[in-house]
């Protein structure tokens, strides 16, 4: 459809149940008009003159890429272990439009226009380049590249898009553009043949190769998949996804991210060492990843360990045991949980091992606060409020550390009723707004249609 016959669908009261389904209820009609508001900029001839844009005038396509929370297995896919991820409604929304040429040109909103060449005078143009390296362009490329790889063809597009996911926010940003482009790479020009899972993998070589950040793959699945996805990386070209739908909110309870506003810079050597160590701990039983080890091996030998690579390394092995073992269990939780019968059941026992999860984290893994700058906890403070907040007022609820940790954001359950004065508490002491609401959603990166 053009630019006039989707704002005339989006006008009609047919498209409110899609909107319901991507931000619930009270956002639907916001969520209904970020689509209107970025059909209308593409169909300006001040924002996307005819002369340059002049697919913008023809078929337009609407997408939507969710970001993602981490649930549990906090520092496991970098082992081969097992992680428990969702989608949610914070997402990337964009209307594309096919391209006659080989060039990607992607804006959204309050960032600079993105412009990529696919093709030079002599040829085609998918190699990595050194001096894209950390930018939106090495993504696009990358994933260019990887699509071209696997034999599917790939064109030029354009695409204007708008995003409710605050970079740094923990909540994958990046990956949701990554996935974005996939899907829309996928849809145009290929009839959506990629599985989800394929266009995570092209994704992620792009991440790493073209981009420079060594990342897993559990965000670019999570984003692209939908619901809560329990992913196993126990053979990593192959990686097992798991998904269920989920409701919290029919169990009394409010998923938060608190951001504390701790910097990442300069946080590289201490995410670093984490999959270092674990991998060392796998190493001294001559194996690359600790899901090839066995638990009571480890136990059985911790002196050896500790002489030879120390007892934070051990630790955190004993860690990713455990916390692997832990989101096999809150997958089973989060099934639970849509049988009535259970539900009760189910919701304490995944609070349950939310919070071992976080205690681990914390006394394990040891990532709550960088040893470099002991004065920095952020982390730390918001975990002991939320505890304390809990405790004071006889509350059921839970929380860990969200994400790679050191800095940035912890993840909080907490009861419908009490909200409010949770964020109250936290905005005091991390600035108004710190508290986002999530909900988790069943649409992970899509084209919608209207």
């Amino acid at each position: 459809m053009n630019g006039k016959e989707l704002l005339q669908k989006l006008e009609g009261t047919s498209s409110t149940p899609l909107f319901e389904k991507l931000y619930g209820p009270e956002e639907a009609e916001p969520g209904k008009k970020r689509y209107t508001s970025l059909i209308e900029t593409m169909q300006s001839e001040e924002d996307f003159p005819l002369t340059v844009f002049p697919e913008t005038r023809k078929e337009l396509r609407l997408f939507t890429a969710a970001g993602r929370t981490e649930l549990g297995g906090n520092h496991t896919d970098h082992n081969r272990g097992r992680v428990v991820a969702a989608s949610i409604q914070l997402d990337q929304a964009a209307v594309a439009a096919a391209r006659s040429d080989n060039r990607i040109f992607f804006r959204s909103a309050g960032h600079p226009d993105v412009v990529v060449d696919l093709v030079n005078s002599e040829g085609p143009d998918l190699e990595p380049k050194e001096h894209e390296k950390g930018t939106t362009e090495a993504l696009i490329r990358g994933i260019a590249a990887g699509f071209s790889a696997r034999g599917a063809a790939v064109n030029g597009f354009t695409v204007n898009a708008n995003s409710m996911i605050l970079p740094g926010s923990g909540l994958s940003s990046s990956a949701a553009v990554e996935v974005l482009f996939g899907r829309i790479i996928n849809n145009l020009y290929n009839g959506g043949k990629c599985s989800s899972l394929e266009i995570a993998q092209i994704c992620q070589k792009a991440e790493n190769v073209y981009f420079g950040k060594p990342c897993g793959l559990m965000d670019q699945c999570a984003c692209v998949c939908g619901g809560a996805v329990t992913i196993d990386f126990a053979d990593p070209g192959k990686p097992l996804i798991k998904q269920v739908d989920v409701d919290l909110s029919s169990s009394g309870y409010v998923l938060c991210v608190i951001n504390t506003r701790g910097s990442h810079a300069d946080l590289t050597p201490d995410y670093a060492a984490i999959p270092n160590e674990m991998k060392a701990v796998a190493a001294f039983f001559g194996k690359e990843a600790l899901q090839e080890c066995k638990k009571k091996a480890v136990e059985k030998q911790a002196a050896e360990i500790r002489q030879k690579l120390g007892d934070r390394a051990l630790l955190r092995a004993f860690h990713f045991f455990d916390e692997n073992q832990r989101a096999a269990d809150m997958h089973a939780a989060l099934e639970n949980l849509a049988v009535s019968s259970l539900k009760n059941k189910a919701i304490a026992k995944y609070l349950r091992l939310v919070n071992e999860s976080g205690d681990s984290s914390w006394e394990l893994l040891q990532n709550i606060y960088s040893v470099q700058n002991v004065n920095e906890q952020g982390i730390a403070v918001a975990l002991a409020l939320t505890r304390n907040f809990l405790r004071t007022r006889s509350l059921p609820g839970a929380c860990r550390v969200h994400g790679g940790g050191f800095a940035g954001t912890i993840q909080a359950y907490i009861p419908s009723p009490a909200l409010e004065d949770y964020r109250t508490v936290m905005d005091g002491i991390f600035g108004a707004g710190s508290v986002s609401v999530l909900r988790i959603r069943s649409v992970g990166t899509e084209e919608l249609t209207i």
